[in-house]
């Protein structure tokens, strides 16, 4: 929980900058262990929701793999000591060089969303005289119920191969040589809380299952993706995930055969909690309707709220000792950032006690999609980090 003693830790350290609470990211790390053991699932992470050097550290220590979505992506991960047996590929466009980097790293599995893909490894591989490892990411067409931007799993997204399109690809596999198939990958969308989601992927996987194996085609694996949410309502109160209810669904309702592995691929539900962007109010604009709280952090150290109007809670960290009294006065302001853009906002009629030039003020959850999203617009500074440790 953030308090104004937390203050002293940050005199001196000039804003803005990512802090980042190892001990609830070892918390987490140590719960989705526990509950994923209970029933043997290989738990991966999602590289893409932070790639912060001292994170993915903590995070290969406790036996977790690398699920990669670039070249760059892999390239981390093998630096990082990430096992090339614990690293999967997946993403819609990989190129040529990407591929190529990670046949030469023997990575455990390429997750392939398209026929033309299938063929492109193949060919790669087979210039290598090896063979390449490879899931079929198919698209269940299962509403994930969360924002359109981040739901990936509909035949009117990007990703994945159609059910449609499953006899060709059985077909085409049979003269593809230099492949392997050794699992199906699925994943539905980000930020899921609604658990019947979860469910209706499941029942769905237990179908494509069953038509693989009427046509004699065994699968070792069975890749669930990710996407289970976080609640950037109430950090102190929900500091970690809801592990528990969420890998006993997947426990229940799939439907899996003798040996078969079961995979999933989590990045939110691992570090958003232990981040927290931490700025500096600039100044305080007073309009005709609305007072504005001006950040010297932007949108280009945090993109999430501007990109698809995500939600942080905004906290006045000088004013901490206010919000305990029970005579506290709040009022709404906008809080905005710096940046020559209309849509860098926070947040709209934020609750904040008087809030002045100077005032640390803290957006909580920012671990996922935070600092790797951050970026160089109006050339700004590349934002640095903190640790608790």
């Amino acid at each position: 929980m953030f308090n104004e003693n937390i203050i002293t830790k940050f005199k001196g350290i000039p804003t803005p900058f990512y802090y980042y609470d190892l001990n609830v990211l070892k918390q987490t790390l140590e719960k989705v262990k526990e509950e994923s053991s209970k029933y043997n699932f290989i738990v991966h992470y999602a590289l893409k929701a932070n790639a912060n050097n001292e994170i993915l550290d903590l995070i290969r220590d406790a036996g977790i793999g690398a699920d990669c979505v670039s070249g760059n992506e892999v390239k981390k991960a093998i630096e990082c000591s990430f096992h090339p047996e614990h690293i999967v590929f997946a993403g819609v466009g990989k190129n040529d060089d990407e591929i190529n980097y990670a046949l030469d790293h023997n990575i455990f599995c390429f997750n392939c969303e398209s026929k033309e893909e299938l063929t492109v490894i193949n060919e790669l591989a087979k210039a290598k005289n090896k063979i390449a490892n490879i899931a079929l990411r198919i698209n269940p067409n299962v509403n994930a119920n969360t924002h359109k931007y981040i739901t990936t799993g509909l035949e009117e997204n990007k990703f994945g191969i159609n059910l449609w399109e499953l006899d060709d690809v059985v077909k085409q596999l049979k003269e593809l040589t230099n492949l392997k198939l050794i699992g199906l990958h699925f994943h539905i969308g980000s930020q899921i809380t609604d658990m019947s989601s979860f469910k209706s992927l499941c029942l769905k996987v237990n179908e494509i299952q069953k038509w693989f194996i009427s046509h004699q085609v065994h699968i070792e694996n069975i890749n669930v993706g990710g996407g289970l949410g976080v609640d950037y309502h109430d950090p102190d109160t929900n500091r970690i995930a809801d592990f528990e209810p969420y890998f006993k669904l997947f426990n229940d309702f799939l439907e899996l055969i003798p040996g078969q592995k079961v995979h999933f691929e989590l990045g939110r539900a691992l570090v958003a909690q232990c981040g927290t962007l931490v700025s500096r109010v600039l100044y305080i604009k007073k309009g005709v309707n609305t007072n504005f709280v001006i950040l010297d952090a932007g949108m280009t150290e945090l993109m999430r709220p501007a990109l698809y109007q995500a939600y942080h809670k905004i906290e006045n960290l000088s004013k901490a000792s206010i919000l305990r009294s029970p005579d506290s006065h709040l009022l709404k302001y906008d809080v905005v950032g710096p940046i020559c853009e209309s849509s860098d906002c926070f947040g709209k009629a934020v609750d904040l006690p008087e809030t002045m030039r100077g005032d640390l003020v803290v957006l909580r959850t920012a671990g996922a999609y935070g600092e790797v999203m951050a970026n160089g617009y109006n050339l700004r500074d590349k934002v640095k980090a903190v640790y608790s440790e």
